[in-house]
C-alpha cells in the first residue's frame, strides 16, 4: 500500500486525582514498511528527508530496530506461526527534520480480507527506554472495534504513575479510519487515552501543512509533555522514582 496520512487527535484524561485533561492533534503515517512503492517527495524511507520512516526507529531496541521483521519474529516466538505469514503495517509518527519521539506506535497485522489480526503497542518513554505489549484475541480471531485485549502493566511511562495496574486496548481499523482507546486501571485511579483519525492518502502537501499548522515535529511532542507534567506538578501530583525496566521486550 502507498503511504496514508492519518489526520487524528489524540486525548488524555487523568482519573482518581489530581484531574487532568488534555486533547492535541496530531498526524501519524500509515505504511506498510516491506512493500516498495513510490513516495511523495518529501517522505523518504531510510534517509533523511523533511518527513522520514527509518527502519531502525521501530521493532525491536531504541535506534536499533528491525522493522517488520521484529513483528514477524515477535508472533513466531508467540507460537502465532499463523499471523507471522500476513502483512504487516506501521502506525507513526515520521521523523521531521531528522528529529522523532513517538510516544507510542502500532504495529497492525492484516489478513488477505483486511481485517485486523493482531496489534503491537510499541511504548516509549523519555528515559529513552521502550517496552512493546502484543494484544490479540485468545483464539486469534479478527480484531472487531467492541474487542477489548487486556495487558499488564510493567512499563514505567509517567513519573506520575506506578507500574502497576492494567490497560484495555481497544482498535478501531477500516477503511479511512483508525482509532485507538487505551484505559489505564489502577485501583481507584487510571487514565483514558484515545487516538481517533481519518486516513487519507499521503501528499508533501500535507508534509507542509503539518509542518505549519504543528511546527518542529516531535520537539513538539516532548514540549506538551513535559508542559502537562509540569500542571500535574503544580496541582500536587506526586512523582515516582524510574525502576529498572522490564526483562522482557514484549508483554502479551
Amino acid at each position: 500500500m502507498k503511504p496514508e496520512l492519518v489526520r487524528s487527535h489524540t486525548f488524555h484524561k487523568r482519573l482518581g486525582g489530581p484531574d487532568n485533561a488534555f486533547r492535541y492533534s496530531i498526524d501519524y503515517v500509515m505504511s506498510e514498511p516491506e512493500v516498495q512503492t513510490s513516495l511523495p517527495t518529501l517522505l523518504s524511507r531510510n534517509r533523511f528527508n523533511i518527513a522520514a520512516i527509518h527502519d531502525r526507529d521501530h521493532g525491536g531496541q531504541v535506534d536499533n530496530g528491525q522493522g517488520a521483521a521484529w513483528v514477524r519474529q515477535v508472533l513466531t516466538d508467540f507460537k502465532m506461526s499463523e499471523l507471522a505469514e500476513m502483512r504487516i503495517l506501521l502506525v507513526a509518527q515520521p521523523r521531521i527534520l531528522g528529529f522523532l519521539f513517538n510516544p507510542v506506535s502500532f504495529w497492525l497485522v492484516v489478513d488477505d480480507e483486511n481485517n485486523l489480526r493482531a496489534v503491537i503497542a510499541e511504548v516509549n518513554n523519555t528515559y529513552g527506554e521502550r517496552h512493546s505489549y502484543l494484544c490479540v484475541n485468545d483464539d486469534l480471531r479478527p480484531i472487531k472495534p467492541n474487542d477489548t485485549l487486556t495487558a499488564r502493566k510493567v512499563f514505567y511511562v509517567s513519573p506520575f504513575q506506578d507500574v502497576s495496574g492494567r490497560y484495555d486496548f481497544r482498535f478501531d481499523y477500516q477503511d479511512g479510519h483508525f482509532g485507538v482507546r487505551i484505559d489505564f486501571r489502577d485501583g481507584n485511579k487510571g487514565l483514558v487515552a484515545t487516538i481517533r483519525g481519518t486516513r487519507q492518502n499521503l501528499r508533501s502537501t500535507d508534509i507542509l501543512w503539518s509542518l505549519v499548522r504543528r511546527p518542529f515535529g516531535s520537539v513538539r511532542v516532548i514540549a506538551l509533555i513535559y508542559y502537562q507534567a509540569l500542571i500535574l506538578r503544580l496541582k500536587g501530583a506526586r512523582m515516582r522514582p524510574v525502576p529498572a525496566p522490564p526483562e522482557l521486550e514484549v508483554t502479551r
